[in-house]
């Protein structure tokens, strides 16, 4: 059985579990919880958006895993666990992680949902180093010859709707009505 809204706020303290805000609280079901009843914890808007999209975790943000990684709820050391593994090439999260103990019921629990390492996530990065996303505007910033075509891709041209590939230097788009690859250190990203 799942714990309630009302539980949630009344175990935290009407505190995020992990970094303590008070802000826009809402339960999270941590993933690959095999249905099990205390996996649930209660969590700010940050901390939500963060975990639902790991290609963006800013560090500086999880330091406050120092404090909640002690916390007695076993959801909460399972997150903290996840975050302290995925974060692990930052020196102090590695540090904390060295520290981190979990029985073996709980190891095998937060192993089964652990977030994907930095290095198995492509990041798509235009011009400026803003992260695109499948679906995003971006703007040619350099006449482009298109190889195989006649078509030259004008400086100042919009490409709505990208789509991302398995390179993380190329993106693909429409221009002219025909579908082309771009690199990636052409666009610039619009809005």
């Amino acid at each position: 059985m799942a714990v309630s809204r009302e539980q949630l706020l009344q175990r935290s303290g009407g505190q995020c579990e992990l970094c303590k805000s008070q802000n826009n609280l809402e339960a999270y079901e941590l993933p690959e919880s095999s249905a099990r009843a205390e996996a649930q914890v209660l969590l700010c808007q940050t901390c939500r958006d963060q975990l639902n999209n790991p290609t963006q975790l800013d560090s500086a943000h999880w330091h406050c895993l120092s404090d909640s990684m002690w916390s007695q709820e076993p959801a909460v050391q399972v997150l903290a666990w996840r975050l302290l593994k995925r974060l692990s090439s930052e020196t102090w999260a590695q540090d904390l992680f060295d520290m981190l103990y979990l029985d073996d019921d709980l190891l095998s629990w937060a192993q089964a949902g652990a977030l994907p390492e930095a290095g198995d996530i492509l990041i798509h990065r235009d011009s400026n180093g803003v992260q695109l996303q499948a679906g995003d505007n971006v703007t040619i910033i350099k006449d482009l010859d298109v190889k195989g075509s006649s078509l030259v891709a004008k400086r100042g041209t919009a490409v709505r709707g990208i789509s991302l590939t398995d390179n993380p230097e190329h993106i693909e788009g429409r221009v002219e009505g025909q579908r082309i690859v771009i690199l990636t250190k052409f666009v610039k990203k619009i809005g």
